[in-house]
């Protein structure tokens, strides 16, 4: 179970310990996801902490989307949450736009983030690439939204994989600007989580590469909608090298893919890799590709099978959506409301 401390984000000031974390549903969720979000996801929902768990639908319009694969692709994530045991008893899980408070307080911190902040963001270098000038106005500005996303709620804590960590300082940095602009201790500081074996999963084809839906190649991934034999079969064939398995973590430095499948395992396990090696030590990969084959299947197949259910019927998911946007509302609209009155802006 990951542990939330909480620390005061300003002196003198004290914020209740929230969490907050959103994925793009933009469809084909892997392990990667799983093991890198949901499942810590799940974790947190048990630390006795209030969580908001999101689909994060308006950053997904940054890039050109089919309006009917935006919509399915919400729901598919939707039941990947759901399925991985997201308890929307526990958790409050809702789609970003069905809560506007999002876009509202987003176009206040376009106003207090600085262009040189923005553009210093890495991922809007890597998704523009070189057709920067022809990018969204929206792929620019997102970073503003995403700490809207978080801040609309006071949220203190975000889990985030290495390649969000970015963004958490942004965000940290725009609520200090706001803060000492208009002279009030009123967004959190928010602390991002990285924690856990598996925070970043990597390609079983190349372990320099980060486990990804937009891979061309089907079997540098394991998809969470894939059968029994499709991961074994991927797992099988995952590149690794000629050498046994170290007995301690220090023997797989420079050993990319070893060190990926052990990590694997060891977040699959609810364990750690140092465990991992001490029980492995010594196997060559013909041995332990099954053993990790019968894990991953064992915890990923009931998550498949599941997601498979809930997509038969939508009406299930968008009731639970509807319900979670209503929770999400009561939250981030008295927050909005006093940012709206620090900044000045006239309320009837």
């Amino acid at each position: 179970m990951t542990e939330v401390v909480q620390t005061p984000s300003q002196p003198g000031t004290q914020f209740a310990p929230r969490v907050f974390s959103g994925i793009q549903p933009t469809g084909g969720l892997t392990l990667g996801n799983y093991l890198g979000a949901m499942k810590r996801f799940v974790d947190m929902q048990d630390s006795g902490v209030e969580t908001l768990y999101c689909m994060v639908d308006m950053h997904a319009i940054t890039m050109p989307q089919d309006p009917d694969n935006l919509r399915r692709a919400t729901r598919e994530l939707a039941a990947g949450y759901l399925a991985s045991g997201l308890d929307p008893k526990k958790s409050i899980l809702f789609n970003q736009s069905q809560v506007p408070e999002h876009a509202q307080l987003g176009w206040i911190f376009n106003c207090v983030a600085r262009m040189g902040w923005l553009n210093r963001m890495t991922q809007f270098k890597d998704k523009a690439g070189k057709n920067r000038e022809n990018a969204s106005a929206g792929l620019f500005t997102y970073p503003s939204l995403m700490a809207a996303d978080i801040l609309v709620y006071h949220a203190t804590h975000v889990p985030v994989g290495e390649d969000q960590k970015q963004h958490i300082e942004l965000t940290r940095d725009i609520a200090a600007k706001f803060n000492h602009d208009y002279g009030v201790d009123f967004f959190p500081i928010t602390e991002p989580v990285i924690e856990g074996a598996a925070t970043r999963v990597m390609s079983l084809r190349d372990g320099s590469k980060k486990m990804s839906k937009s891979d061309p190649s089907d079997a540098s991934r394991i998809n969470l909608t894939d059968d029994a034999d499709t991961i074994a079969l991927k797992i099988r064939k995952a590149k690794t090298d000629p050498d046994a398995l170290p007995s301690e973590v220090e023997g797989l430095e420079g050993r990319l893919e070893a060190r990926n499948l052990v990590n694997i395992y060891a977040a699959l396990d609810d364990s750690t890799p140092e465990a991992v090696l001490k029980e492995v030590g010594g196997k060559v990969f013909s041995e332990f590709k099954p053993m990790l084959s019968e894990l991953a299947v064992a915890k990923l197949s009931p998550i498949s099978g599941e997601m498979a259910r809930l997509m038969e019927d939508t009406a299930e998911i968008d009731k639970i959506l509807g319900e979670g946007a209503a929770k999400a509302r009561k939250i981030a609209s008295p927050i909005l409301d006093q940012a709206y009155d620090i900044v000045g802006f006239v309320r009837s």
